[in-house]
Formats: C-alpha cells, structure tokens, sequence
C-alpha cells in the first residue's frame, strides 16, 4: 500500500456501541466528535449488520445520539443506488450486529470497493462492534454465528490486520466451551502471516494523521502465531500494523 493512500485513511473502529451501564454510542460521542471534522453534518449510516431491529428503526436509534453533536445519519437503505450514495457521501458508519448478515449485504450491493476507493481517498470512516470487524482483512475473528453465507469472508482490508471487538478475558463459572483467547489462537494457529488486535468494549482504534492508536481506558492485545500475545497500551503509537 503506498504512503499516500495509507495517510489519507480516516478510520474510527469502535469495540462496541456501549461501555458498562452508559447509554447507546454515549461513550463514543465524544470521540466521534473529536473524529469528525466540524464540516461534517452528514453521516451515511450502514445497518445490514442490524437487519434484525428493521433498517428505519435502527438509522432512529443512532440518529438520536449522534444529533446531540450536531450530526446527522442517513441511512443507506433510502437510496435507490447505494454505490452512488457511497461515492457521493461526507462519512460513513457502519453499526453492529450480524457479522456475516452485514458482509453478505455490503457484497450483494456491490459496495466492498466503493467503499475501501472512498476510505483509500480520505472519506472518514467509523464502525463499531460489527462496523469494526469488517473494516480488517476478513471477519474470521467475529464473535457472530454465522446465520447467512457471504460470498467471500474477505472484508473491506482498510487496515492489514484481522479485528476482534468486545474482546474479554471473562469465563462464565462451570462453563466448557473455549475462551476468546482460545478461538483466537486456532485462527492465528489456522493463519500464522495474521495479525489480530483484540479491543475491550468502550475503547477503538483510530487512524489518523497517518498514526494508528488505541484510544480509550483498557488494553488491546495482539495475537500472532509463535509469538507471545501482547498487550497494547492506550495512546501508543501502533502504527506499524499497517
């Protein structure tokens, strides 16, 4: 990837929609609103990922939030052509839900390249929970089951590595099934070229000015094959995972 293509990127990916016992996205106000230049009043929201709650509920839920920095969201079902609306969008979000659901949908209306040519040119982009999974390499490292089949598991590949939101440590008492950290070291086991930054709920990653950083108040962590897992501090300068 040239140097400039990397340093136009703009991306916000959020572990999750919620911290604790806060509301829906308030955690993430502030620094979306840090994130987003003030030119920015619109938003091209994406919520393939929600199709569950219904599209027009689910653009009111994340509207509600965001019109209290003065954004506003559209959602990409309204549009008749939704590569035009893509190309012709201020910024986009996409919100959680259903992995596979999400990529199968973004594959089925064409919108893998038009999105990653409008990112590549500098568009701002922000994701959380699912929004977040599909903005790396594939979503083989989603916490989702896997109710509809996409074309391909290969994702946007915004950044080079693979995403794993809402990452925790925390085993249920008395329950067998494997840990988050278990499934994570069969993928890295299963693709040892692949990275995986792991993202406690209530922090993101954020690309900007040409830095990757975790931003936040927990530790990420990253997993890859034969090498110890590491954590990531807060503010670092992660960069060198592009």
């Amino acid at each position: 990837m040239s140097e400039h293509h990397m340093s136009a990127k703009r991306l916000l990916l959020l572990s999750s929609s919620r911290e604790g016992q806060t509301g829906y996205l308030e955690h993430a106000l502030p620094i979306m609103e840090r994130f987003l230049d003030k030119n920015i009043n619109e938003i091209l929201f994406i919520p393939y990922a929600g199709f569950a709650m219904g599209y027009d509920a689910y653009e009111d839920k994340v509207n509600q939030p965001l019109q209290t920095i003065g954004r506003k969201v559209v959602s990409i079902h309204r549009f008749d052509d939704p590569v035009k609306a893509v190309e012709e969008a201020q910024a986009i979000a996409i919100g959680g839900g259903n992995t596979f659901h999400l990529l199968k949908t973004l594959y089925d209306n064409e919108l893998i390249d038009a999105i990653r040519k409008r990112v590549n040119q500098g568009m701002p982009y922000m994701g959380w929970s699912a929004g977040s999974n599909v903005a790396g390499l594939t979503i083989c490292t989603t916490n989702d089951m896997p109710i509809v089949e996409p074309r391909s598991f290969n994702a946007l590949a915004l950044v080079n590595f693979q995403i794993n939101p809402h990452y925790t440590d925390y085993q249920p008492p008395n329950h067998n099934g494997e840990t988050r950290a278990e499934r994570l070291f069969e993928y890295i086991r299963a693709n040892p070229s692949r990275y995986v930054v792991a993202t406690r709920e209530g922090t993101a990653l954020q690309l900007k000015d040409n830095q990757l950083s975790l931003i936040g108040n927990k530790p990420g962590l990253i997993f890859r094959d034969g090498e110890r897992t590491r954590e990531i501090q807060c503010n670092t300068d992660i960069s060198w995972l592009l």
